[in-house]
């Protein structure tokens, strides 16, 4: 009976977030698509600047329960700039975590509404979120022959055009390092062997594609790319073996105790626009995210490192700048959830929504 206690009680740690998080996700896309709208007849920057104002309440919220509810500690290694850039925010990528941790440097420069990310395409599937984020100026790729690069081209030209903000946010593995997925790592181990690039260890051989086009493309609107290393500690096992990198549920069930983030601004004028070039350019920064982590796995006298080289900086995020979001969408989606009529409007979101959603994603891209 204990037991079963302590189970339930542990799985009410991810099921209530999930529940807030899921369950404002209807009220928010019909005060977007309010704005929407009404904002058919003004100018397209006012509906993005606004656009940008509704994610940044959202995300909020999610900060709420993946920092403040967490109780995770951020521990920050170099200089985040305090004033908002345009920006690529490259990353090595472990888990579906890895997508808040851009959250999370993005609030502390103010910049939480201005993020986009490139997603593999299979995500355009998600129930709201999906057709969303392409509305947000996200961006789905496919991998190998089947990357549309026009397709990335003509919505990135569009972004500039419109003055956006942007802090792009790009995973060039295009796909998750697990420790586990010894056929993955081994597959792109021999990839860089064929074409001549240093075998890594602790990420995966990164992809070009993406990460140029959007360089090109975007060259004369930003002002730098973000080069960022993600270690979760916890990852490190009793046998000395890397594991996985905890999932959304296990970290809001509180079973990382701390994030450690390398951050290093590069100017864009540093970056080779040839293709070549620029190749050698990426792997030689995934070279150095190897040596990153391979000293934070590592053991000096039989102690565990998990740290980074350097000084790493605690960076606690305040009640403010996110409790008032939980408190907005919740006050707005509880009135709906107290009437017949209101719990129609939100599950008939939920249902034609997502289909809606769907068929504009897959015919509009």
């Amino acid at each position: 009976m204990l037991l079963s206690l302590v189970v339930h009680t542990h799985s009410l740690r991810y099921w209530f977030p999930a529940t807030v998080m899921l369950g404002t996700a209807p009220v928010y896309l019909l005060s977007w698509g309010a704005w929407r709208f009404l904002s058919t007849l003004l100018p397209a920057r006012l509906y993005h600047t606004l656009d940008d104002r509704l994610y940044c309440i959202y995300q909020s919220m999610v900060l709420f329960f993946f920092e403040n509810y967490t109780g995770v500690e951020i521990v920050i290694y170099g200089d985040i700039p305090k004033t908002k850039e345009n920006v690529i925010y490259l990353s090595n990528h472990q888990c579906t975590v890895d997508w808040i941790i851009a959250d999370m440097l993005a609030i502390r420069q103010s910049a939480l509404g201005h993020v986009r990310y490139v997603l593999k395409d299979g995500l355009k599937w998600l129930p709201l979120y999906g057709w969303y984020f392409s509305q947000h100026g996200g961006i789905y790729v496919k991998r190998s022959a089947k990357f549309n690069a026009e397709a990335m081209k003509k919505k990135l030209v569009s972004q500039n055009q419109l003055g956006a903000p942007m802090y792009l946010v790009i995973f060039p593995e295009g796909t998750r390092y697990n420790p586990e997925l010894k056929n993955v790592i081994a597959d792109s181990q021999a990839f860089a062997t064929k074409e001549g690039l240093a075998v890594l260890q602790h990420t995966l051989t990164p992809r070009m594609k993406a990460s140029h086009i959007a360089l090109e493309t975007m060259r004369a609107h930003l002002d730098a790319v973000y080069d960022i290393t993600v270690a979760y500690e916890g990852t490190l096992g009793t046998d000395h073996q890397r594991k996985p990198a905890p999932s959304m549920p296990e970290f809001l069930c509180k079973e990382c105790p701390r994030v450690h983030i390398h951050f290093e601004r590069v100017d864009v004028k540093e970056i080779p626009p040839e293709p070549h070039f620029f190749r050698r350019w990426l792997h030689e920064r995934f070279e150095i995210k190897d040596r990153l982590l391979a000293d934070f796995y590592k053991r000096g006298n039989g102690v565990k490192l998990c740290s980074f080289p350097g000084e790493g900086r605690r960076s606690p995020l305040g009640l403010s700048k996110t409790l008032p979001a939980v408190l907005v969408l919740g006050g707005l989606t509880l009135p709906l959830l107290l009437t017949d009529t209101g719990r129609k409007v939100y599950w008939r979101t939920w249902v034609y929504g997502t289909l809606l959603g769907w068929l504009w994603v897959n015919l509009l891209p």
